[in-house]
């Protein structure tokens, strides 16, 4: 496990975030908030995918006033994203979210922002400042020249001290452009100066595979320097695919263990299988398991359990038939047909006690 820089420790809702706990995915939803059913069935979907937080836009006091009830239907903790209106701020946190994003300087005069300050403390709500490369203040543009790492540094400070001199310190930070070093760079400053935890993730990084590729190299870089408490991908595309990607990002650079990981071979012209429609359907069997396992899915029955040697369940085969193996070591021959169901088969005995199956 990759040695993480130290932060200081806050919650959001229940949900521990720095000093040493478990890397959280987090996502946003992309329904009108509104929409109170659509949101509620958006936020149990990512329940079911592994999501620990969901963000929600809070773009007028409408979509403030459903807080309340959109929490009361789901488990996990909600941040209300705002921006400028205090307003809306002070009527999310009388709705009961766990969690604000909203900057401080933006919000106004500085009785607005005491006013947010001490609702935030009275219900210990935590506030992440969310420093975006595209929407800095003209002064620090003109002072760097460009929206550099620096500049948005400098933008954090500046609402953490707004902050720090009221006396509030439950502070999430990230800092955010579209360009990939740009991005790191500014997380590595900021963390060699600050403690806060930092909630790393790449903004507009586009559809997939653009933003898959783009918040792999740039999310992997950062965790693997220890840097990040929670992540989000960004995608122009359904937020279940940020969370799936988040965990491959966090399995992948060994900064958590959890969930199934698929190991499958990319097929060739020696493959006589359909390891395609078999990995489609391992993986949507397999999708709510927590359990941190490996499972492959291989198309040489002769190489497959030596080339997947570090999988827990595995599968491979060719024309017509195939082997089950489990920790490299082949436990049953069976039809080709038969293949899915005895590899479930055996992966059930050993999660029996869950209930997953």
């Amino acid at each position: 496990m990759i040695k993480r820089r130290k932060t200081r420790r806050i919650y959001v809702g229940d949900v521990s975030i720095g000093d040493g706990a478990p890397i959280r995915v987090q996502s946003m939803t992309k329904t009108d908030t509104k929409d109170v059913r659509a949101t509620v069935r958006q936020i149990k979907q990512l329940e079911l995918v592994g999501c620990e937080i969901v963000r929600v836009a809070v773009p007028d006091m409408e979509a403030a006033k459903v807080l309340g009830e959109i929490k009361k239907k789901v488990k996990i903790p909600i941040i209300a994203d705002i921006h400028y209106n205090y307003k809306l701020a002070l009527e999310a946190i009388n709705q009961g979210v766990n969690g604000l994003r909203i900057n401080p300087g933006n919000i106004g005069a500085k009785w607005k922002v005491k006013e947010v300050v001490n609702a935030a403390k009275d219900r210990r709500i935590p506030i992440r400042i969310g420093v975006n490369a595209g929407s800095l203040p003209k002064d620090l543009i003109e002072k760097y020249g460009e929206p550099s790492a620096e500049a948005m540094v400098e933008a954090a400070e500046r609402h953490i001290e707004i902050l720090e001199e009221l006396d509030f310190h439950d502070i999430k930070v990230s800092l955010k452009a579209s360009n990939v070093m740009k991005t790191v760079e500014a997380y590595r400053l900021f963390s060699n100066n600050y403690d806060y935890p930092l909630h790393v993730g790449i903004t507009e990084t586009g559809p997939i595979p653009e933003g898959v590729v783009k918040s792999s190299i740039g999310i992997g870089l950062l965790l693997l320097e220890g840097i990040g408490d929670t992540i989000r991908v960004s995608l122009t595309d359904s937020p279940l695919s940020e969370v799936s990607v988040a965990y491959e990002i966090l399995r992948t650079t060994e900064s958590r263990e959890v969930g199934v990981e698929i190991i499958s071979c990319p097929t060739c012209g020696r493959t006589q299988i359909d390891i395609n429609k078999m990995v489609r359907q391992v993986k949507k069997a397999l999708n709510d398991i927590k359990e941190p396992i490996k499972v492959a899915v291989m198309g040489c029955s002769v190489n497959g359990p030596g080339e997947a040697k570090e999988a827990d369940y595995g599968i491979a085969g060719g024309k017509g038939q195939g082997i089950v193996f489990v920790k490299g070591r082949i436990v049953k021959n069976v039809k080709e047909a038969d293949l899915v169901n005895a590899l479930l088969e055996e992966i059930r005995k050993d999660l029996k006690s869950h209930s997953y199956f």
